[in-house]
């Protein structure tokens, strides 16, 4: 399949539906602990920064910060939103799909969500990230968590075992391709590109060629 007709593959809206009031006072809290705890991470520190600290800063009481958060690494590393949000993005989709165009339907949607969330990307978030070895940590265990999650859902979607070898090598391949191109923006100070991260699925489904 050609990089074009890919582009042509992925659903043109956001799928999911419109958070309720409720829901997006729980974002603008949850938002607020985290602009809190970089603000003051960043001033004075990950080991002089406590929870306490956060919570009066966010505006919001102790036991609040542990509604959202177990624990302080995890306001600043924290993905857990991301996993329900692929499995919601999996869950719409129409049934019979392959695995390449299910892969890209699911990329292209969560660069929507992305773009959307200036938290995920955000610049002194991941700085912390890299130079706390704490965080460091912490952030490796979430991505692995969440993508033993995301292979669930893929392996659910395709009726497939999570365990099944071909399914692993495929997503080790597209995990590898597309994590080396987020290293590659990352050493360049720019965002990855979805349109780079479909092509490089597409050379995949290809078979690789150098042509």
């Amino acid at each position: 399949m050609s990089t074009a007709q890919s582009h042509t593959d992925v659903p043109g809206n956001r799928p999911g539906r419109r958070p309720g009031l409720r829901e997006q006072q729980k974002m603008r809290t949850r938002n607020a602990i985290r602009e809190a705890a970089l603000h003051l991470i960043s001033e004075q520190g990950y080991a002089k920064t406590t929870v306490e600290q956060i919570a009066e800063a966010a505006g919001v009481s102790h036991m609040t910060f542990f509604r959202y958060f177990p624990t302080k690494e995890q306001v600043v590393v924290g993905g857990e939103h991301f996993e329900a949000e692929a499995r919601a993005i999996v869950e719409s989709m129409p049934r019979g799909l392959g695995h390449f165009d299910l892969i890209r339907r699911l990329f292209t949607e969560l660069d929507r969500l992305t773009a959307d969330d200036p938290w995920v990307g955000n610049p002194l978030r991941m700085q912390l990230i890299r130079s706390e070895p704490l965080l460091q940590k912490t952030f490796h265990v979430e991505v692995e968590r969440t993508m033993a999650g995301v292979r669930q859902l893929i392996a659910d979607y395709l009726g497939r075992d999570a365990d099944d070898f071909a399914l692993g090598v495929f997503l080790d391949a597209v995990a590898g391709v597309t994590f080396r191109l987020a290293a590659q923006a990352e050493e360049s100070s720019t965002q990855p590109q979805i349109e780079t991260t479909l092509r490089a699925i597409d050379l995949l489904e290809q078979g690789l060629p150098l042509d």
